[in-house]
């Protein structure tokens, strides 16, 4: 086994449950929020501009507390931030079911994305430690297990909305629950020390890694309007019964989470080139389908494509970067996740603009043109970087 700075506290393998668990409650906390977005945005009677413009308060409380969190990680054990990010990630959840207001749940979000950047960023730093202790690759099933969970709470929500179960109650039982499972598991966590300090909170790629980054921006920015307009989607463009409304994210996820787990099997048997040209086909041709034929089966039909091309982007395209660049793993990761995170956050508000100019099914087939870049830029990638 590899050694690390600091010698773990726990088992390995305990330490292994307890952060999977850290990942169970970002992936369920974030796609509880989301499989209510229809709901809220009926309550509060917000068009799809209006609905846009006030989750743009989400990426805003990420992106404002990047140099917070990475002076906290240098400050403090990345376990200590993780911990607190739950609670403060839990609260701010509890709190959204009681928005009445727009300007209320503008806030709310924005600390809603504050607190998940305190609990992301640490529990991803708990994995690169907990990772330092084995011989193989364990980083992979934490984003399988990330999935599985937005899965359950995407689940878990439709079956509420379907029994007209109140969002305050949703929200505050998924939060308590939560809470009480990361204090749960809190003790099994790894006693890493501070991180050292960085020169600059933020990492750009060069030209060498910038395609890299260009790749995971368009899959991010994919998965992320997937995440927020599955939804209205199908309430306002597909027009589908109350019955079946909810089930777009719910396809979304079973799909995304069941290409997570095949990854490594496909990759093994195909390359990592053919399945990142995959990835952007499948994007392009699930948005396009459910653009231009807006009906329950064609349109799910395209959020499962979506969902199988999103998959396996960023995991392959970091097992890329590792060997197609001068800067080293670790510079050269943080570099493109900075890309990618742009294009999670700041794509899916942009949709609603774009549904208010024009409508939804225009908004999806001009993301599906991300997909396109995708398929455009994986034959450029060095030839070096062929097989991870």
């Amino acid at each position: 086994m590899s050694q690390v700075l600091v010698a773990p506290r726990v088992p390995p393998t305990r330490a292994r449950i307890a952060i999977a668990l850290f990942f169970f409650v970002s992936g369920f906390g974030f796609a509880t929020w989301a499989s209510r977005i229809p709901t809220i945005q009926h309550r509060l009677g917000l068009n799809e501009a209006q609905l846009g413009a006030v989750l743009l308060a989400l990426p805003a409380g990420l992106m404002l507390t990047l140099t917070v969190t990475g002076k906290l990680l240098q400050r403090f054990s990345s376990r200590q931030v993780m911990m607190a990010g739950a609670v403060l990630y839990n609260l701010a959840l509890g709190l959204l079911g009681f928005a009445e207001h727009t300007w209320q749940l503008a806030v709310l979000l924005f600390c809603f994305g504050c607190s998940r950047n305190l609990l992301n960023l640490s529990v991803n730093a708990q994995s690169v430690g907990l990772q330092a202790l084995y011989d193989r690759s364990i980083i992979a099933t934490f984003h399988g297990i990330w999935s599985v969970a937005g899965f359950a709470a995407a689940g878990l929500g439709g079956l509420l909305i379907r029994n007209d179960v109140p969002i305050s109650f949703h929200f505050v039982s998924v939060s308590v629950v939560l809470t009480g499972l990361a204090l749960a598991f809190f003790p099994g966590s790894l006693a890493l020390p501070p991180a050292p300090a960085a020169k600059s909170p933020f990492s750009w790629p060069d030209k060498t890694v910038l395609k890299f980054g260009l790749i995971t921006f368009a899959s991010m920015a994919c998965e992320g309007t997937f995440y927020d307009w599955s939804g209205v989607y199908f309430a306002q463009a597909v027009h589908a019964p109350k019955s079946i409304a909810p089930l777009g994210f719910p396809l979304f996820m079973v799909a995304m989470t069941t290409g997570r787990f095949l990854g490594d099997w496909l990759v093994g048997r195909f390359g990592i080139k053919p399945i990142l040209l995959a990835s952007g086909v499948l994007m392009s041709t699930g948005l396009l389908l459910a653009a231009a034929f807006p009906t329950p089966l064609w349109a799910g039909l395209g959020f499962v494509l979506g969902g199988f091309g999103v998959s396996c982007v960023v995991p392959l395209v970091f097992s890329l970067v590792g060997k197609a660049n001068p800067l080293g793993a670790g510079a050269a990761i943080a570099s493109v996740s900075t890309v990618s995170y742009f294009g999670f956050l700041l794509v899916p508000p942009l949709v609603g603009f774009v549904a208010k100019a024009a409508s939804l099914r225009w908004s999806f087939a001009l993301v599906a043109l991300l997909g396109g870049l995708v398929i455009w830029l994986v034959p450029k990638l060095r030839e070096e970087a062929k097989e991870a």
